[in-house]
């Protein structure tokens, strides 16, 4: 009788052990905060080229920007470190669905395009960002519309696959579109003659106005859309963006987003 009872007690606990290992959440099952957890770092999708936004510093190599900012106190409060990972604007989408990064920060516009295929988070920088142009200080009184612009002769610079080239090719008809593939260089090649207008965001206007004298934001407070920014990253794991709404809900209860806000958007 004790060797059968130890039988069926060794046959049950083979069953339960079975079981457990049958439907315990795997890797692939658990959820990005475990996921992330358990590596130690949060991979972050950035195209650094984006002033004041997120920018790769080539002289120190490290990302500047209120993204950047935002990026580490993510980073902070789960207690992880931060592993960027180069995108660019013409493949954010394809790295975000392939699993590249567990979220995208370098000043992403919040979308219906994005948001079908992509999850992205509440907005920041509410009021900030809007569709606008730089031009050469001399050309300012020259470039007051859309109309203006759309003329056969003037030359439009945009950097490809984001949302400034998709703005650009449904307005303009009869300007000459000119694609240029790092979109931190086209301020100074405005400047410099090789094209006369940019399509770029309010808050990236007044930066480079304020970089260089040569430049002009004619249309900076009367802005062709007005949107705000977002984190991106995979539809699937509501957990996942519950925390990030968050910690961003957070940022804003305590005034950090507004000093953010003020310190890079103003």
């Amino acid at each position: 009788m004790k060797y059968a009872r130890n039988g069926r007690l060794l046959f049950l606990w083979a069953v339960f052990a079975l079981a457990a290992l049958l439907f315990a959440p795997t890797r692939a099952d658990a959820g990005r905060l475990e996921d992330i957890a358990a590596r130690g770092t949060i991979r972050v999708g950035s195209t650094g080229d984006y002033r004041p936004m997120s920018y790769l510093n080539p002289e120190t190599g490290a990302y500047e920007g209120i993204d950047a900012e935002l990026t580490q106190i993510i980073a902070d409060s789960l207690g992880v470190a931060i592993e960027y990972v180069p995108t660019s604007w013409s493949t954010l989408t394809e790295d975000t669905l392939a699993d590249k990064f567990d979220i995208a920060l370098c000043g992403i516009s919040r979308n219906y395009a994005r948001a079908k295929i992509m999850a992205m988070s509440d907005g920041y920088g509410v009021g900030y960002f809007g569709k606008t142009i730089l031009c050469r200080k001399e050309d300012a009184k020259k470039f007051q519309s859309l109309e203006d612009i759309d003329k056969p002769g003037v030359r439009v610079m945009i950097n490809p696959g984001g949302t400034n080239e998709k703005f650009a090719r449904a307005n303009f008809k009869r300007a000459e579109l000119i694609v240029h593939q790092k979109n931190a260089e086209i301020p100074s090649r405005i400047a410099e003659g090789e094209a006369d207008i940019m399509i770029t965001e309010v808050v990236e206007a007044n930066h480079y106005v304020r970089l260089d004298s040569r430049l002009a934001a004619p249309m900076v407070d009367r802005p062709f859309t007005r949107h705000s920014c977002g984190v991106l990253m995979q539809k699937g794991d509501q957990e996942f963006l519950n925390y990030i709404n968050f910690v961003l809900a957070e940022l804003r209860m305590d005034g950090t987003m507004t000093k953010l806000e003020e310190k890079y958007l103003k």
